[in-house]
């Protein structure tokens, strides 16, 4: 069996199902991931966040339902409505620390997302990355220096480019495939326990 992550590091469902995908795949050692970045806020959407009126009551559902936490440094970063997301720039930066350690991309891009919801650091930033990849024991220049190297813009328009064939419209999707069936075993929020049953019943029914 293999999962697809779809998600967004802008999204802050995504941040509050980075708990249950990394219980998940301490449970399952060696599980093949594929971390797919969705594009939630390119072309019209790459606004200043005021336009997104809705924000803050979905964080506290966020919070609520998850037990995520959005940092003091996050609420400075808002705080005014100016700071635009960028999803094309945080899919980069994806793209760049997978490249640096892809067996560990489901804890780097948590630490990715934990970075601005609780830091409140820019994903457009290269620094960011940086010091995601310094805790993370990685080359920080290195890391740096891909997410501004013209092929984590190709890698990141391939993973907006797969999010649609894969039909994913809502983030996180987390998709399970066996051999040749793909089943949806959580959308916007889950728990571990919640998706291995799924993980299951796709196995048990193939």
């Amino acid at each position: 069996m293999k999962l697809v992550y779809v998600f967004d590091a802008y999204c802050g469902w995504s941040y509050g199902f980075a708990p249950t995908l990394s219980e998940v795949v301490r449970r399952h050692p060696g599980l093949d991931v594929e971390v797919v970045s969705g594009g939630l806020f390119t072309g019209p959407r790459r606004v200043p966040v005021r336009e997104f009126g809705h924000v803050q009551g979905a964080n506290a559902k966020i919070s609520e339902l998850t037990g995520v936490s959005f940092g003091a440094g996050y609420a400075r970063l808002i705080a005014d409505g100016s700071f635009v997301m960028d999803s094309e720039a945080a899919a980069r930066g994806v793209a760049a620390l997978r490249q640096a350690a892809p067996h560990r991309i489901v804890e780097l891009v948590a630490a990715l997302q934990s970075a601005f919801y609780a830091d409140g650091m820019s994903l457009s930033d290269p620094a960011t990355y940086r010091a995601v990849a310094e805790a993370a024991g990685l080359a920080p220049h290195g890391v740096a220096e891909a997410f501004a190297a013209p092929g984590s813009a190709t890698a990141a328009k391939a993973g907006f480019e797969r999010t649609a064939a894969l039909g994913v419209r809502s983030f996180p999707t987390l998709l399970a495939v066996q051999a040749d069936r793909t089943m949806a075993v959580a959308v916007g929020h889950a728990t571990a326990d919640e998706v291995e049953q799924r993980m299951d019943a796709l196995t048990a029914t193939h």
